[in-house]
């Protein structure tokens, strides 16, 4: 396969930094970063073009926080300036990592996503007796540095562009050559490509007919128990020894009786929020209520959040719980 190079000058062009400040700061512009910068823009997009071309832009700049639904997470939120670095460069590699993924890997790219992966998921338990469940350990903590950073080496040979994600990569660590921040853009394709050829040794080695997966979340389909279960331990055995990666405990399920996949339950024919989901966004309500009614809490964020909410319930049959979260803003207005 032939690897990528001479990309680091079309990552620092001026027209490709403008593109990457747009793109950094959309939703966000009256953050005060965001201001801050665009107030001296062409200066800023000039000190950065010169530090990008010459090595010495500096990563790893963090905030930290956490947040507790759907899990308890640590979010790492990069500082703007290395927002838009993150953004210039996957302008120009974007396709690059693109070609490497197979047609059933869903998250964070074009015409893909969530409800496609449902589709998909839904269409294949039509078809299948059975549906197996795997699910990586703390996935982005548990990425090797050093096995990711080869990898990266397999489809790029510009120099500077490598030692620019190994800086990327090593500026953040759980513990020592292990972790990637959740919240960068560049962790979301280091993430999708860290498993491709796990992807691709599933459905050509291991000829898995039907092999979906959404970031760390997969899903294979069959009507061979037992070869279901030859499947998972190779496929054990790939993560282990190759990704430095474990499984959570398999859910194997027959698909009529449903298999909980990215928040709901689905079925072969019907989608229902699955038990997790629900106890989560009730138990957001009360505590929106509550902060609501001790003035806490913006009005307008709480009807984001509802909006949100319900925008993820219409996919399944959730009249009831629909008809509580309309009931519960109604009330609240009064």
């Amino acid at each position: 396969m032939k690897r990528a190079g001479n990309l680091m000058e079309k990552i620092c062009s001026i027209d490709n930094l403008y593109l990457a400040f747009y793109k950094a700061s959309k939703g966000k512009r009256f953050d005060s970063a965001v201001v801050d910068f665009r107030n001296n823009l062409h200066p800023n997009i000039a000190l950065l073009q010169k530090q990008l071309s010459n090595g010495k832009i500096s990563i790893g700049n963090y905030h930290y926080f956490t947040i507790f639904d759907p899990k308890i997470r640590q979010i790492c939120a990069a500082e703007f300036t290395e927002r838009i670095v993150h953004h210039a460069i996957m302008n120009v590699c974007h396709d690059f990592f693109e070609r490497q993924l197979i047609y059933d890997t869903y998250a964070t790219r074009p015409k893909k996503g969530t409800y496609a992966a449902l589709e998909r998921a839904k269409s294949a338990m039509k078809k299948n007796q059975y549906v197996v469940k795997l699910d990586f350990k703390k996935y982005f903590d548990s990425i090797s540095h050093d096995v990711l950073t080869i990898k990266l080496q397999k489809i790029f040979k510009d120099r500077q562009l490598l030692n620019l994600f190994k800086q990327i990569i090593d500026s953040y660590h759980v513990e020592t050559g292990r972790g990637i921040p959740i919240g960068n853009l560049t962790s979301q394709y280091f993430a999708n490509y860290y498993l491709s050829e796990f992807d691709h040794y599933a459905k050509e080695t291991l000829k898995i007919d039907t092999y979906i997966r959404y970031m760390d979340d997969i899903l294979i389909f069959g009507n061979e128990k037992d070869t279901l279960h030859l499947h998972v331990s190779n496929l054990n055995e790939k993560a282990k020894t190759e990704l430095l990666l474990s499984f959570k405990p398999p859910v194997f399920a027959l698909c009529k009786k449903g298999i909980s996949f990215l928040g709901y339950k689905l079925f072969p024919n019907k989608t229902l929020l699955n038990r997790m989901s629900k106890k989560r966004f009730l138990k957001s309500m009360r505590s929106s209520s509550n902060l609501l009614k001790q003035n806490h809490f913006d009005e307008k964020k709480i009807q984001m959040k509802l909006f949100g909410f319900l925008t993820f319930a219409k996919y399944a049959y959730s009249k009831r719980i629909r008809r509580k979260v309309s009931t519960f803003y109604a009330e609240e207005e009064n």
